[in-house]
């Protein structure tokens, strides 16, 4: 799918007032797979963020034109078409800004790329209403109130720590979605996971919801393809520190695929299930493992061609300070034997 989105009147986003953001068009091709199908349906497929409701809204309105034409929400597409579509981007009413202390690695007038600590959870939710990174973001610019999900394209667990990037315009934001969608934004973590790897290697098996528990997921057949790629950094006695790169970006992936190849990562109480204490380790680690509370993974790098000049970029952030201490405690233990 080949996606665009600019000004009407050739001028760049200006995130410093919230009218110029309501005039953003956005123009894409529609794949000849999707020949048959309905407008609505298949706009509403290739617009992430959207409702379909809202999509059809805004063709009933004359918003959305193809091949220089009008069309009606239930009318075929051939497939090849030209689509332009002026959206009506909307504030949410129920997104309050908080003054929450935002951590940001670097911003333009395009991009935020945020260091987000464990604990903070990105997006508001049952249970978690307010006092998220969505809320934060909202402060920090007030104009990101325009964009779905305020101009968050991807998330990290709450539990999960490290580097992600929040777009500031609607241009911005679907060119993100794009890289996402193709591979192409370069994801980097690092982990401490149980049991001893004897190597590297490649994960590719499909995940999608837990047959029974509907706040997990899990390996099936029925679910969507996903890939991780990891390799081995360091071994400890019953541990290891491991470098994962991600290919695809499904919930909860990393944290699924570990554990599906008996490799749980350390502290995960989800997927990980009991904590793996070494025979006879000393002490000091036995209380470390004891009173870790999350799971031990860090988004550590970024990379994405960035969308204002197609420029590669990429940031990297430095492991927290408890999971250093995580890591100093398993290398004492492995030298004491």
């Amino acid at each position: 799918m080949k996606l665009n989105a600019n000004r009407f009147d050739g001028e760049a986003l200006n995130t410093k007032a919230d009218e110029n953001l309501k005039s953003t068009h956005m123009t894409l091709e529609i794949p000849d797979s999707m020949a048959g199908g309905r407008l609505d349906k298949v706009l509403s497929n290739l617009l992430d963020g959207y409702s379909r409701s809202q999509i059809q809204q805004w063709i009933k309105s004359g918003r959305v034109l193809v091949d220089n034409e009008f069309m009606r929400n239930r009318d075929k597409v051939a497939g090849g078409e030209h689509v332009v579509i002026e959206p009506e981007l909307k504030a949410e009413p129920s997104w309050k800004p908080e003054q929450i202390p935002l951590d940001i690695v670097y911003e333009d007038k395009a991009v935020l790329v945020i260091n987000k600590p464990a604990g903070l959870v990105v997006h508001p939710g049952a249970g978690n209403s307010d006092g998220t990174l969505l809320n934060a973001l909202l402060y920090h610019d007030s104009t990101l109130q325009h964009l779905p999900r305020a101009g968050i394209v991807h998330r990290l667990d709450k539990d999960t720590s490290g580097i992600m990037v929040v777009a500031r315009t609607e241009v911005a934001r679907l060119n993100l979605i794009a890289q996402l969608e193709t591979r192409t934004l370069h994801r980097q973590y690092k982990a401490v996971v149980q049991g001893l790897l004897v190597a590297g290697g490649s994960i590719d098996e499909p995940i999608g919801r837990h047959p029974v528990s509907r706040i997990k997921m899990a390996v099936s057949t029925r679910g969507k393809t996903a890939i991780t790629h990891y390799h081995v950094i360091e071994k400890y006695r019953a541990h290891t520190l491991i470098d994962v790169r991600l290919e695809t970006g499904r919930t909860h992936q990393i944290r699924v695929h570990m554990a599906h190849i008996q490799h749980p990562i350390v502290g995960d109480r989800v997927y990980g299930g009991r904590m793996n204490l070494p025979a006879g380790c000393s002490d000091p680690l036995i209380k470390t493992l004891q009173q870790w509370k999350r799971q031990a993974l860090h988004a550590h790098t970024l990379g994405f061609n960035h969308p204002d000049d197609d420029s590669f970029c990429t940031w990297s952030v430095e492991i927290p300070h408890d999971m250093q201490e995580l890591i100093l405690a398993l290398k004492k233990d492995s030298a004491s034997v």
